[in-house]
């Protein structure tokens, strides 16, 4: 089964098991010589988790075990082709290196993350053990239509991984 790295909203096991049930959390890991930003251009216009190359840097994320029949179906929802490339990459973890499948932006654009769509990143990172003060800088915006069915989906894992959008860094919501 191949392993794959996730460092956005699939970091949240309940939104990585709802796209591809087999999908089994191994451990923690970090990316080396690369950062997180969220600025891969999302079908529905916001800014989703990509990583860039940036020596020194380090991404945080969590090793899965996929089936590799489940491996299409994950690439169809991460946009294989159409907004993201997936490649090999060696992570360094606990137990030493380890080689894995992960997804990079093709192209990159200066745009705001949904609210929910951050909510995701954080509760994933929350839900791994990580720390996720490196994402209060994020610039995000309330998704402009309350009834996407994508922000609707994200909201009902949120509230069931226990998170409330007014846990995000800034939040006007009180």
């Amino acid at each position: 089964m191949p392993l794959y790295f996730a460092y956005g909203s699939n970091l949240l096991p309940a939104r990585l098991v709802a796209r591809c049930p087999g999908a089994r959390a191994i451990g923690v890991a970090e990316l080396p010589d690369n950062r997180l930003d969220f600025s891969k251009p999302g079908a529905d216009g916001s800014g989703k988790a990509t990583i860039r190359h940036q020596p020194g840097a380090a991404t945080p994320g969590a090793v899965y075990d996929l089936p590799e029949a489940e491996l299409p179906v994950l690439d169809a929802f991460e946009g294989l082709g159409r907004g993201y490339g997936r490649e090999r990459v060696v992570l360094r973890t606990d137990g030493g290196p380890v080689e894995a499948w992960t997804y990079r932006a093709i192209e990159v654009a200066a745009l705001p993350a949904f609210d929910w769509y951050l909510g995701l990143c954080l509760a994933g990172r929350a839900a791994q053990g990580l720390a996720g003060a490196d994402l209060a800088g994020t610039a995000w915006i309330a998704d402009p239509d309350p009834g996407r069915e994508t922000g609707r989906h994200a909201r009902a894992l949120l509230a069931a991984a226990g998170f409330s959008l007014r846990d995000l860094p800034g939040a006007p919501y009180r």
